[in-house]
């Protein structure tokens, strides 16, 4: 019980990946990893967390191997195929203070998500719900109250990102925040995935 204490609530906490499927008769479980880091963030003797009830449950890996990129896991008192079944679906978290510092400029996603964006002008325009994109090429989903809108996640547009006060300025070329959805490419600055970066979790991180 001290441990679930110690995580936090489940809100706060950074997810590095969600179960696929089960693997094999003996409780073990196909994670899709959400960390470019999965050798650490998997290691035998980790320790992750899943949600019961909407509270953090602390899960300790007792093993785990890797098959074409994606760890497969076993976790201690998962024994059985109907056990691990169970699981299907569940994401994995870790607190927030187990992630490692992010370089200048980089951001871990659940950072941004909830952020208000303004312009630099003062015009409110409303808050990120999701990081849609690979690195370099990543967007702010803004939802708005005519929808969405998609703002390229660029130096040269999101000219200020404040995570401590939750809020994003932007300075958007004429008639991007028109044009719902347009996707605008170019180099972008980088959301890293949890631990050492679902800042998106990255090097660095």
């Amino acid at each position: 019980m001290k441990e679930e204490k110690e995580a936090g609530p489940w809100s706060a906490m950074a997810v590095v990946g969600v179960v696929a499927r089960t693997h094999g008769t003996h409780g073990e479980v196909v994670v899709n990893p959400e960390t470019d880091f999965p050798e650490d963030r998997f290691r035998a003797g980790g320790t992750l967390f899943l949600a019961r009830a909407g509270e953090p449950v602390a899960m300790r890996i007792r093993k785990t191997r890797f098959h074409g990129g994606r760890p497969l896991v076993s976790f201690d008192r998962i024994e059985t195929l109907d056990e691990a079944e169970r699981l299907r679906g569940a994401e994995l978290r870790v607190p927030e203070e187990a992630l490692h510092p992010l370089p200048a400029d980089t951001w871990y996603e659940h950072e941004l998500v909830g952020c208000a964006v303004r312009t630099a002008s003062g015009e409110a325009i409303g808050t990120v719900c999701r990081i849609e994109g690979p690195a370099g090429a990543q967007r702010l989903i803004v939802r708005e109250e005519k929808g969405e809108i998609d703002v390229p996640l660029v130096a040269g547009i999101c000219v200020s990102i404040d995570v401590r006060a939750r809020t994003i300025v932007i300075d958007p070329p004429d008639g991007l925040l028109e044009v719902n959805r347009t996707r605008v490419r170019r180099a972008g600055r980088r959301v890293r995935r949890s631990w050492p970066a679902r800042a998106v979790e990255g090097p660095g991180a």
